[in-house]
């Protein structure tokens, strides 16, 4: 069995993976979700100081504190752009790593490089005072939450900063480039902004997985999610 390192995506937090959390425990893995700094139970904490570079170094330590071996590093949205820098500065500690319909930034990039430019200028539109982007319900239409979903989710849902979404990523892309890599679309919807994200992962010769949901597949399909990463876990 494997140790399994969740990491959840902008405006979500931990409790995101709960679900899938269980069936995974239930089948013999170890496995951690941590909120990052100033999103869920850790909102906060949120400043114009939380940074990409702050959320890498919760994940880091995070791997460190559970003493995690060999594991599995998944990441949702946001946080795929923190792949790069988390592996190498894991000190050995990711085995492979799967990419849950996840923004894939290269070194010098952030997350509004991948981003298509018209949703970007929404975002900064919305922005209070030029560094908060607010939860809002509009982002469970976008993400395609099932409507039984929305009021526990939205509920849920803590503001963001925007610096995660501008600034660069530093980090040498050679020790990702070792590691097995999975990239899971989502299909049910699937959504634009992703598009060249797993161009991205295709190109470069990830392992290409399918799930018939929208955006929050740990929340809307957590039987099939948690199936397809036991199957990844176990090689």
């Amino acid at each position: 069995m494997a140790d399994v390192l969740l990491v959840h995506g902008a405006m979500h937090g931990g409790w995101c993976w709960r679900l899938v959390e269980n069936r995974l425990r239930a089948a013999g893995h170890r496995t951690h979700a941590p909120t990052l700094a100033g999103c869920g139970d850790r909102a906060h904490q949120l400043t114009r100081d939380v940074d990409p570079a702050l959320h890498v170094e919760d994940v880091v330590a995070a791997l460190r504190m559970e003493d995690m071996r060999d594991a599995l590093l998944v990441v949702h949205s946001y946080a795929g752009v923190l792949i790069g820098p988390i592996v190498e500065q894991a000190e050995g500690r990711i085995g492979a790593v799967a990419a849950l319909g996840a923004f894939l930034a290269e070194p010098g990039e952030s997350l509004a490089s991948v981003e298509p430019d018209e949703v970007m200028a929404r975002y900064r539109s919305i922005a209070v005072d030029g560094w908060l982007l607010p939860a809002s319900p509009a982002f469970l239409e976008q993400w395609a939450v099932p409507e039984a979903l929305r009021p526990s989710v939205g509920a849920r849902l803590t503001d963001f900063p925007v610096r995660c979404l501008e600034d660069p990523v530093a980090y040498d892309p050679a020790p990702l480039a070792e590691l097995p890599r999975h990239y899971i679309e989502h299909t049910a919807p699937r959504m634009d902004s992703l598009a060249l994200s797993a161009e991205r992962a295709r190109a470069a010769g990830w392992h290409m997985h399918e799930i018939a949901t929208g955006h929050d597949a740990m929340l809307a399909e957590p039987d099939a999610m948690a199936a397809l990463l036991d199957a990844i876990a176990r090689g």
